[in-house]
């Protein structure tokens, strides 16, 4: 069976969490719930800087702000981390070419981050917190159930992936608007802030 469909379903959970993707299947492995893991994921020290990344996120991705830093500081790792983790799946099962499965986990990482980077950017339009706690416990719990089910039928959280991805691509595409006041206001306030320390330093 071609584990295209897991290559797809973990590139589209990397971009929402790469470390939670790496921690579970190097999990998954160890536990021998499935042979598709390759040795490397397995290994303990991945295990453990994994799951302190993890951690890292799990914290820094539920404050306003901070997550869209946080979300901008992996616009690169992400689809990084999506195409690794593509690539070692396909070399592991032998039935997809690893540069095919580095190309599909990449891309896909690298749009499934643009959407939540961009709805983040969204909900940090509104003055409340616990909006971005909501969101960051919902992709952290949707990013554990899809790879876990992904692990008994394939297929099936494939299609879920590839149905979220487009429903939040379309969302994207929808909040443009409001991102765009979010960024014009966050560089009015960097602007204001520049001048106000120039006003106090040639106070000084």
């Amino acid at each position: 069976m071609s584990v295209l469909p897991l290559v797809f379903t973990s590139g589209w959970a990397s971009g929402i969490n790469a470390y939670a993707v790496v921690l579970l299947l190097g999990i998954f492995g160890r536990t021998g719930m499935t042979d598709e893991v390759p040795a490397s994921l397995q290994r303990t020290d991945v295990l453990i800087v994994a799951a302190t990344l993890f951690l890292c996120e799990a914290v820094a991705d539920k404050i306003p702000y901070v997550d869209s830093l946080w979300d901008t500081v992996h616009t690169v790792i992400r689809p990084v981390s999506g195409a690794v983790v593509g690539a070692l799946l396909a070399g592991q099962s032998g039935s997809l070419s690893d540069i095919t499965a580095g190309a599909v986990g990449g891309t896909t990482a690298l749009a499934s981050h643009f959407v939540k980077a961009g709805t983040r950017m969204a909900i940090n339009t509104s003055p409340e917190p616990f909006s971005n706690v909501v969101m960051s416990t919902a992709e952290d719990l949707g990013v554990g159930g899809i790879v876990t089910f992904a692990m008994f039928n394939p297929e099936a959280a494939a299609i879920i992936c590839a149905v979220l991805l487009i429903i939040g691509l379309a969302l994207l595409i929808y909040l443009w608007a409001k991102i765009r006041r979010f960024l014009r206001r966050r560089a009015q306030r960097r602007e204001e802030k520049r001048l106000a320390a120039e006003v106090a330093r040639v106070a000084r």
